[in-house]
């Protein structure tokens, strides 16, 4: 009988620049990295509670102090980290971070998802690999599990967008499961022990199920910043307003309206001005803090997003 072992794994997010990082390490790895998140497993010995046992870990691995977390999901699939002998679960957390200076490891997150920043426009990754590698897969006859249910034609679409259906951005982790479904990721060639494809262009791989937890993350931030403020975790305390749309669009991979933008942070009443102004470079700029006090006003003081187109 496989024993059973908790394991605790956090994808550790913050914004530097206009870049969404993440922390992330390859220890050991010679040749083609293979990333990993920090994690480790749970030892109800000496952590009183799973969260404990995260920070912990965050420390110990990242030497970080977490602030806000969040419990995403647990993930049990077989095989997952191909152990001998050991079924072995993870409990993915999702935790939100200032990016401290000096602190490696943190790195750009769509070096996993390329298809994923529509700030620039549509990703060109998606016509030049993804799209057709997607539609050769959905002309192939369906596997017994798939059928009665949705074509593979449907998913794609109703995944990545048609003309018919609109690019959801926070089906982020639909969209890697549709592409380790078809092999179009390193880790579904690894886990079905095929030679590696050359022709992959889909972003790097990493250990065990990591990625599939980093896509779980970034979809469910995407979808709180439209009912939580949770980007003021990543802010600093005071940060100008071009900034603080830097670091959305940085999160949710769209370009959004700056007159919109602002009009929908201020009348939200999210922020209030410092009365300081920026005093380095370019010309000055006023700065502003989160206002606390929403929290208490409404229930639901987020940002209503819309594309710049």
């Amino acid at each position: 009988m496989n024993r059973l072992e908790i394991n605790l794994t956090a994808v550790i997010m913050g914004a530097g620049g206009d870049q969404p990082l993440v922390y992330a390490s390859a220890p050991g790895v010679a040749g083609r990295p293979v990333f990993g998140l920090p994690s480790g497993p749970f030892d109800p010995e000496h952590h009183r509670t799973l969260e404990l046992g995260l920070r912990n870990f965050a420390k110990d691995q990242a030497g970080l102090s977490l602030g806000y977390v969040e419990q995403l999901y647990t993930f049990g699939d077989r095989g997952r980290t191909q152990s001998h002998g050991m079924h072995e679960i993870s409990i993915g957390y999702l935790a939100l971070t200032r990016v401290p200076a000096g602190v490696a490891n943190f790195r750009p997150l769509y070096q996993w998802f390329p298809w994923e920043d529509w700030r620039k426009g549509r990703p060109a990754v998606l016509d030049a690999f993804v799209m057709p590698a997607l539609n050769a897969w959905s002309q192939e006859p369906p596997s017994e599990q798939e059928r009665g249910g949705l074509s593979r034609k449907d998913r794609v679409a109703l995944h990545f967008g048609a003309p018919s259906v609109p690019f959801d951005e926070e089906k982020v982790l639909e969209r890697y499961e549709l592409l380790y479904e078809a092999g179009l990721v390193e880790e579904a060639q690894r886990d079905r022990q095929l030679p590696l494809r050359e022709d992959l262009a889909s972003g790097h791989a990493m250990q065990f199920d990591h990625r599939r937890i980093l896509a779980t993350a970034l979809g469910r931030i995407r979808g709180k910043l439209k009912y939580r403020p949770l980007i003021f975790e990543i802010m600093p305390d005071a940060f100008t307003l071009t900034d603080l749309q830097r670091k959305v669009e940085a999160i949710s991979g769209q370009h959004l309206h700056k007159q919109n933008f602002r009009r929908l942070v201020e009348t939200g009443g999210l922020v209030e001005a410092t009365g300081e102004q920026t005093t380095t470079g370019g010309r000055p700029a006023a700065l502003f803090r989160f206002r606390r006090e929403v929290l208490t006003e409404r229930p639901a003081p987020g940002l209503r997003l819309g594309r710049a187109g």
